[in-house]
């Protein structure tokens, strides 16, 4: 089960207040520095306050998933009735998602400059409890600075809690000073907090998240806009640290689905998924904090046994077209099934066929996100206590794969990580099955037994024409995490057709490989040949983890990306509305948010972000 410490805390202090007695003067729902923080539950209190931030809807608890996770060539908002937002690129500095994206980033970095100065206030709580505190008060400042200096460029740095409601007038830092600041305080914080398996879950700031986050940081610092080349190496180092740690030992999931089914669940794997922002509950509950991770991206369905998705989130054809034959993590990422309506219970399918026609790839929703293996019953229709994954160790892996071919080229090193990746999601099971030799005298399709495979067994059924056996297909995978029912495999299994009346059919069976899923060489040719292979390896297996218009921008392909995505709509789904969400582009304008109207008002020294 999830390890829900810091979101209890939270509500646990907000709500302290109701208890006291009528006309009390102290507050006892805000730590103030004059009286705190004197026990190490305080400190506790405190923390959880910061992590709140990362939850609220503001951020990763809705906000985000609109403003981070639909602003790329993965997919699009679908809801053509909602006119304006920045998901369309149409929006305003008033729109209220980006104001209040901005404002809950401020308000988990006042959180944690106040706890950073109030940490140390009795020497007598253990220096250990003072240390990992400040930490993690240290890397969250630093991350949601981080969150904004991607987003808006250029924003006032605040390292002191704010002491006056007049004090508003802060002039913007630069992108290198946001940067730099963000380096040092996350540099710090790596010495001070706790390996992952002392917590044991990834919902806490760990120093597995912390050089994982700061490999992220300096590829970005190494990107669009500062394009400071020195970062690559700072990558490479930062993610040494997480690649020999042995006591962490962290390894990629040997299943892609798995990934998804154990967040679902609300399992941890911290092996994989390094850092997580934390949800709870249903709403039955005295104390919860849901979001819409599974809700707001995941598969349409009405059906609340499943677990209601309002499927605001479509894929576009471009993510459909990107898989191979063999790569597993399309049938994850893109469900070939449809989910049955209420009264049908939770999970229950119909299966569809592969899509052949274009303009039927945009009218989909994507299947990374699945309601139906949510554990607590019953399930929240319009919210959802699915975790929302920050850093996977598999985006490490790739990190570190695209720096080093930035420095030296695609080197076997840098191949094999990304080659790593690429096997962990391909199929080891039947590749195709070959009919050779149709027998004679079948009345009826004989009964098709394929040899057990390593754990999974392949199935299939034979078609009979003129008493001839003409063909084996693969059963399709009725629980919607394969195409087929394929089996594992690391020999061809021997296939063996019975019954049907006839005699002398055979057939023999061909299964993928491991080298399948190797990059081609084609790809390998040149630095720019493989950075523009990551660039798509990062679209087939990080789509909707909130990344991606992040990663577009700082390659410098988010104008050209968004273009080529219009002109692409435009033969595809002519007239469509959503073509236009595209074609909206505007450079400089949209390689940043606006500074929001509330803080234009308010902050006489902050200057508007070009195009605005």
């Amino acid at each position: 089960m999830k390890i829900k410490y810091f979101i209890l805390l939270s509500f646990i202090i907000i709500s302290a207040a109701s208890c006291n007695k009528f006309l009390d003067t102290k507050p006892k729902d805000a730590l103030f520095p004059a009286g705190y923080y004197k026990t190490e539950q305080e400190l506790d209190y405190a923390l959880a306050a910061v992590y709140s931030s990362l939850g609220a809807d503001a951020i990763y608890g809705n906000n985000a998933l609109y403003l981070l996770g639909w602003s790329g060539d993965e997919g699009f908002m679908n809801r053509s009735s909602i006119a304006t937002g920045a998901f369309r690129l149409n929006h305003t500095p008033g729109d209220q998602y980006v104001t209040a994206f901005w404002r809950e980033c401020y308000n988990g970095i006042n959180r944690a400059n106040a706890l950073l100065e109030g940490v140390n206030n009795n020497p007598a709580i253990p220096e250990a409890k003072r240390n990992t505190v400040k930490g993690e008060a240290l890397f969250l400042r630093a991350y949601f600075h981080f969150l904004l200096v991607q987003n808006f460029g250029g924003v006032p740095l605040k390292l002191a809690s704010s002491k006056s409601a007049i004090a508003v007038h802060i002039p913007k830092n630069t992108v290198k000073e946001v940067y730099d600041q963000i380096v040092k305080d996350m540099t710090e914080a790596e010495a001070l907090v706790g390996d992952i398996t002392s917590y044991g879950f990834g919902g806490r700031v760990s120093k597995s998240a912390v050089r994982g986050i700061l490999m992220r940081v300096n590829l970005y610092m190494a990107g669009f806009p500062l394009k400071d080349a020195s970062r690559y190496q700072e990558v490479i180092n930062w993610g040494k640290k997480i690649m020999e740690d042995g006591l962490a030992a962290h390894r990629l999931n040997p299943s892609y689905s798995n990934i998804f089914i154990t967040l679902a669940s609300e399992k941890y794997d911290i092996k994989e998924s390094i850092w997580e922002v934390e949800f709870i509950g249903n709403g039955t509950e005295a104390y919860a904090e849901t979001g819409r991770n599974g809700w707001i991206n995941g598969i349409a369905t009405p059906n609340t046994n499943t677990g209601r998705s309002d499927g605001y989130m479509t894929y576009t054809a471009k993510l459909y077209n990107s898989y191979e034959t063999g790569d597993l993590r399309k049938p994850w990422c893109i469900p070939f099934f449809n989910y049955a309506a209420l009264p049908a219970a939770n999970g229950v399918k119909t299966l569809i066929a592969e899509i052949p026609l274009e303009s039927t790839k945009y009218s989909r929703t994507p299947g990374k996100f699945r309601r139906e293996y949510e554990t607590l019953i019953p399930k929240s229709a319009t919210r959802s206590p699915i975790n929302v994954q920050l850093l996977r160790y598999t985006d490490v892996l790739l990190m570190y794969a695209e720096a080093l071919n930035e420095l030296n080229g695609p080197t076997a090193e840098a191949q094999d990580l990304v080659n790593q990746v690429r096997r962990r999601g391909w199929s080891t099971g039947v590749k195709s099955i070959t009919v050779t030799n149709g027998g004679a005298g079948y009345t009826t399709a004989p009964t098709v037994t394929i040899a057990a495979g390593n754990g999974s067994t392949a199935t299939a059924k034979a078609t009979v024409a003129g008493g001839v056996v003409t063909k084996i297909d693969l059963d399709r995978d009725a629980t919607g995490v394969e195409f087929f029912q394929a089996g594992k495999y690391t020999t061809a299994p021997t296939v063996t057709l019975s019954g049907g009346g006839g005699t002398g059919a055979q057939a023999t069976a061909a299964i993928y490989v491991p080298a399948d899923a190797d990059v081609k060489p084609a790809f390998t040719a040149s630095k720019e040949t493989f950075r523009k292979f990551l660039q798509d390896e990062r679209l087939r297996e990080l789509n909707f983890e909130n990344i991606r218009r992040a990663d577009l921008v700082r390659w410098e392909i988010y104008e050209q990306t968004h273009r080529d995505m219009a002109s692409t709509m435009t033969v595809d789904i002519p007239g469509n509305v959503f073509i236009s969400y595209y074609s909206n582009i505007e450079i400089p304008k949209h390689l940043f948010l606006p500074i929001p109207s509330a803080e234009m008002v308010t902050n006489n020294k902050m200057v508007q972000n070009t195009g605005w």
